[in-house]
């Protein structure tokens, strides 16, 4: 597996454990287990939560700051979490839209939705971070919500546990909403 960023760079365990896509081990098998149990449970503690009556969108999120600068991300308290991947573009990008199979260069901030707190940034780490577009590197909220991007654009990105992280793990609690605010450094090679 790539680690995300630089190996023995402060933060790049965080980094590699918000983004990087899965990989196979012999603790794979106790781990599948214990997130079927988790799973479960986390299914049946999500059905009694109280809905709010109406599903968030990208505009009731609110996002202070601009391109290149750390973003303070707003996750309001009166609606509920999408359950669909929701994509807008805060600041617009020139140049080439980025496609599958793009090098990318990216910062990010990303908010839990369950807590509203920042789980990680590579803004704070100061070090963006590179990913090969729709290889399956990143989560699928990310090859997904990226396509598209344009060198200077900074994309709000809501993604739904289906493309996150599912069950949990990686430092995420079960069936976990993530926001993400990123800046497109660099798109293409």
């Amino acid at each position: 597996m790539r680690l995300v960023g630089k190996v023995g760079v402060i933060g790049a365990v965080a980094a590699a454990t918000v983004l990087a896509a899965g990989c196979g081990s012999s603790s794979d098998n106790k781990a599948a287990s214990t997130t079927t149990a988790t799973a479960a449970t986390s299914a049946a503690a999500t059905t009694t939560t109280q809905s709010k009556g109406r599903e968030c969108t990208a505009d009731d999120i609110k996002v202070d700051g601009g391109f290149g600068q750390a973003p303070k991300i707003t996750i309001p308290d009166d609606c509920d979490p999408p359950k669909q991947l929701i994509v807008k573009d805060l600041v617009a990008g020139s140049g080439p839209a980025a496609k599958a199979g793009d090098e990318l260069t990216m910062n990010y901030t990303l908010v839990t939705w369950s807590d509203k707190k920042v789980l990680d940034s590579s803004f704070t780490r100061g070090e963006p971070f590179d990913l090969p577009l729709g290889a399956g590197k990143v989560i699928k909220g990310w090859d997904q919500g990226l396509v598209g991007v344009q060198q200077g654009a900074r994309r709000l990105l809501i993604v739904p546990p289906n493309l996150g992280y599912g069950a949990g793990g990686r430092g995420m609690k079960p069936y976990e909403t993530l926001v993400f605010v990123t800046d497109a450094v660099k798109v293409g090679s």
